[in-house]
């Protein structure tokens, strides 16, 4: 495995022994002098946040619901088996991303999202996974990780017409006063626009937000609505529980009640793509097309949209019978960002309506190269296959 460290512009990398060279994907090692999280604190009371828990989801919380990040007596043992304690942080942090990339041999996995204990088990997780149990292990040895939040489009979906938000946290540690962050990621790295430090508490907000979104995927409603009752419990003002509890709302057919949901939201976040984007997918369920078009206009004008509302105008353009204005937004969307499945579905999509095939199979090809179980894009590589009828 390579461990990255970008600093100004520059890269340097080197080698962790061990299993870790053969695994796949990188991890980001992303140095900075940490003067925005100056002061920072990360809320690792394990007593304070049982008690948090009980106050926010009451005395029945425990019910299938967890700590994410709390440390097993399994993974506990192992640790004091492998990491040693002594030594100086650096030597410590090496230590642990060792453990994890090395004897545990951690590989990426989109899905499911899992604890510190489940990552250790199974060896797979996707990067809230992995940040669970960097937190987890980092703690046991005396380090201080804690949990980032980074603004990232490729942690949404776009599904139905909606975007569904998953968030994408990546762990920060001052080692040696300096503060870095560590990501674990699966293709290559990503230059993110914002980065912020976050609590103990709302980084389990993310986990449960992210199970229901999960949920959403596969269009398991109950159990979407109970892990994103849990989200937004524990962090009410969170953006991305906040619009994934209005597409719930949507895919229960409560319209009305969606809107509500989506109009609160935007009053605590006010330039939210998701959101934003959503509330008019809500307004043109209601017949409200004016108000919706509103909208619209605003997210243009904000020069701010991300690659999902390119392909939703672009779908929305198809579907009014315009495929040359269709495909000017898909190819807005492809700009934006050509690493997303949804982005080569949606020219997919657009190319198969006009009758280009080739270039409708070139695309298909590219998205299952970045996502080899996304549905529609096998759905479109059997359709083009078959052929026509």
């Amino acid at each position: 495995m390579i461990l990255t460290l970008r600093t100004h512009g520059h890269r340097t990398g080197f080698e962790l022994p061990g299993a870790a060279r053969a695994r796949r994907g990188a991890l980001l090692l992303a140095l900075t002098l940490g003067a925005a999280c100056a002061g920072y604190a990360p809320l690792d009371d394990r007593q304070l946040l049982t008690s948090e828990f009980d106050r926010r989801l009451g005395g029945g919380w425990r019910d299938g619901v967890v700590v994410p990040f709390a440390v097993t007596d399994e993974l506990r043992a192992a640790v004091d088996e492998r990491v040693s304690p002594a030594g100086s942080e650096t030597r410590r942090r090496d230590a642990v991303l060792d453990f994890i990339f090395g004897w545990v041999d951690l590989q990426y996995a989109l899905a499911p999202t899992r604890t510190a204990g489940e990552t250790f088990t199974y060896g797979q997780g996707n990067c809230l996974s992995f940040v669970n149990l960097f937190v987890a292990v980092g703690r046991e040895r005396r380090l201080n990780p804690f949990f980032v939040e980074v603004e990232d489009y490729q942690r949404w979906n776009y599904q139905d017409g909606v975007v569904i938000s998953r968030g994408h946290i990546v762990a920060g540690m001052y080692v040696d006063g300096e503060m870095a962050t560590y990501d674990f990621l699966p293709y290559r790295p990503k230059s993110y626009r914002d980065f912020e430090p976050i609590t103990d508490l709302a980084a389990a907000g993310h986990y449960y937000n992210n199970l229901g979104a999960e949920a959403l995927m596969e269009n398991e409603l109950d159990a979407a609505e109970k892990w994103l009752d849990v989200a937004v419990r524990l962090a009410p003002d969170f953006d991305k529980a906040i619009n994934n509890r209005g597409i719930l709302l949507l895919r229960r057919n409560q319209v009305d009640e969606a809107v509500r949901v989506y109009e609160e939201g935007l009053e605590l976040h006010p330039q939210s793509i998701p959101l934003l984007t959503n509330l008019v997918r809500s307004y043109q369920v209601q017949g409200r097309h004016g108000r919706a078009g509103e909208l619209l206009d605003v997210l243009e004008d904000l020069n701010m949209a991300s690659p999902f509302f390119y392909v939703y105008r672009g779908d929305a353009a198809l579907a009014a019978g315009d495929s040359a204005l269709a495909l000017e937004y898909m190819r807005r969307a492809f700009r934006a960002d050509s690493e997303l499945p949804e982005v080569h579905v949606g020219l997919v999509r657009v190319y198969i309506a006009t009758g280009r095939v080739r270039e409708a199979r070139h695309h298909v090809e590219r998205a299952l190269r970045l996502d080899a179980t996304h549905e529609e894009a096998r759905k479109y590589a059997a359709l083009i296959e078959r052929g026509p009828p």
